[in-house]
């Protein structure tokens, strides 16, 4: 079995010209402080980091975010099969990073493999292109979402990058009370931001008036994509919208860093014409952030499903009744 350490891995990485940041050893390194523990396996021109999840009585769950990378997957899954019987898995999830237009009916990279399965992360999105000026952004904004972005510049919002990742929380804190959903501690998000921001991967930009926080986002990069993967907001001046100057700087920093892609990460799994007739009289789940995210001139896209291979049926079984009673996977 060819398993490698956290410097072989991002060593083998380099060959490839993108890598989602799900399949890095930093996003490993932080999952490792909250309940998963990765590991890496490398096998002819494939390769995985796998995470695991501990579960009572010494057995686990493995999960796959964004991979495999490589392209002889065939070789890869006994590999793969091997360490996670070693660990006692009772199933593995995977969660290709791939388009749902890019996976077949029966695609032969997941032969034995159970498909359309529940995913842990979102799998539809809206992505912005990054080609051009930010002028050229602005045009292709919806005319509100334009606005915004130049009444909060109008208004005296500044936005800076800032270290100060306690304020986040407590920003993200306010929203969670505000927007009814669930957050992490702030030591979660520290971890994230001391595992990328180092390498400049990552960035915490803090939207101010008169030097009172009012909003912050924090973006991850890898190669030459962007992801929107954390923001929040407290309930001070709204009326200056900087939220939306927060993601035009956010896309900045992104073109600034080398990236041709800003990821918004994360709206309802329904089609464009459900999603147009639906947001404005919906606020559940997602459908407050796609009246957000809408607007900022993005293509909507939709990834490819999850797969799973099930190692202990009996035990498979009990484990999803025990997930529909607490409600889903924490990625």
């Amino acid at each position: 079995m060819s398993q490698v350490n956290e410097i072989e891995w991002e060593n083998w990485l380099k060959q490839f010209p993108r890598v989602h940041v799900l399949q890095t050893s930093a996003w490993g390194k932080v999952k490792s402080g909250f309940g998963w523990y990765p590991r890496r396996v490398v096998h002819s021109k494939a390769g995985a980091q796998i995470l695991f999840r501990r579960l009572p009585f010494g057995f686990s769950i493995a999960y796959i975010p964004k991979g495999p990378l490589g392209l002889d997957w065939s070789a890869l899954w006994p590999e793969v099969d091997g360490l996670c019987r070693k660990e006692r898995a009772v199933f593995l999830k995977v969660e290709p990073d791939l388009w749902e237009e890019q996976i077949g009916e029966s695609d032969p990279r997941f032969r034995g493999f159970k498909s359309g399965c529940p995913t842990i992360q979102p799998r539809r999105t809206i992505t912005v292109d990054l080609f051009g000026e930010p002028d050229t952004w602005l045009d292709r904004m919806k005319q509100k979402h334009r606005y915004n972005v130049r009444l909060a510049e109008k208004k005296e919002v500044v936005v800076q990058p800032s270290e100060d990742v306690s304020a986040f929380h407590q920003l993200m804190q306010t929203t969670s009370q505000r927007d009814e959903f669930g957050v992490h501690q702030q030591k979660y998000y520290q971890e994230v931001y001391d595992q990328f921001a180092p390498s400049g991967r990552c960035v915490l930009l803090i939207a101010t008036f008169q030097g009172k926080p009012l909003a912050g986002v924090m973006v991850l990069r890898q190669a030459d994509r962007a992801w929107y993967f954390y923001g929040a907001s407290n309930n001070l001046e709204r009326q200056r919208m900087p939220a939306y100057l927060l993601q035009f700087e956010a896309m900045k920093w992104a073109k600034a860093n080398g990236c041709s892609e800003y990821d918004l990460w994360g709206i309802p799994d329904a089609d464009e014409s459900t999603l147009e007739n639906e947001f404005e009289q919906r606020s559940d789940g997602l459908w407050g952030v796609y009246r957000f995210k809408r607007g900022f001139g993005g293509e909507l896209k939709r990834s490819a499903p999850a797969y799973e291979k099930i190692y202990n049926p009996a035990l498979y079984w009990i484990y999803l009744k025990y997930l529909a009673r607490r409600g889903g996977i924490s990625g």
